[in-house]
């Protein structure tokens, strides 16, 4: 039985910080999970810079209403999902999340919380589990599945890297040149392919 896991923003939706660091012109917030391995890290200081700005939850939650899925995505999933069980692990949060789920005809999701105030200050974040895209893929497997995952950051390879088949899509250069093993991808119609074949 194989289940099929995916990544989110770059995959499917774009980067929902790089929106934000656009319409708020704050350029520091550019930095994703494509540039930072450490996740904890990249959120703490991220949280930082918004008290800093006095942004919060409201303001990120006004862009994330303008964001469509990327060209392609929905329909790569549509079929996707009448071809295998699929699931988006994403570090992303619930509170960001439901608005883009909408948008693709609600696919499953496993994704964390913020923290946040009543005025939306944003004051943390909880994990789901730690590691959290690996420590899900191993229990899909544990209850059976056979994972074929796709991603295209740091926070994405164990759980490229754990499954039967893995790839990467629209992921950097440097992500590629360190992991030549993992087959890379730009266009959906080659990942959805590959899906396929790795499912037989």
């Amino acid at each position: 039985m194989n289940l099929v896991c995916l990544d989110m923003e770059g995959v499917l939706v774009p980067e929902i910080w790089i929106a934000f660091a656009e319409e708020s012109g704050i350029p520091e917030l550019k930095r994703t999970t494509r540039d930072e391995p450490d996740y904890d890290k990249l959120m703490n200081w991220r949280i930082g810079i918004l008290n800093e700005h006095g942004l919060g939850l409201k303001e990120i939650q006004a862009v994330i209403a303008k964001i469509d899925p990327l060209p392609g995505a929905k329909e790569f999933l549509d079929e996707l999902r009448q071809t295998c069980q699929t699931v988006i692990l994403s570090d992303t949060f619930e509170e960001f999340a439901k608005p883009l789920m909408k948008k693709l005809d609600w696919p499953t999701i496993f994704c964390n919380r913020l923290l946040a105030d009543p005025d939306g200050t944003i004051t943390g974040f909880q994990m789901r589990c730690e590691k959290s895209k690996q420590t899900t893929v191993k229990a899909l497997q544990a209850m059976g599945y056979d994972t074929i995952a796709a991603g295209d950051s740091f926070n994405d390879l164990a759980m490229i890297q754990a499954s039967k088949a893995g790839f990467l899509f629209r992921s950097t250069e440097q992500i590629k040149a360190d992991h030549p093993e993992l087959p890379a991808f730009e266009e959906f119609d080659h990942l959805l392919a590959a899906i396929k074949e790795a499912l037989d």
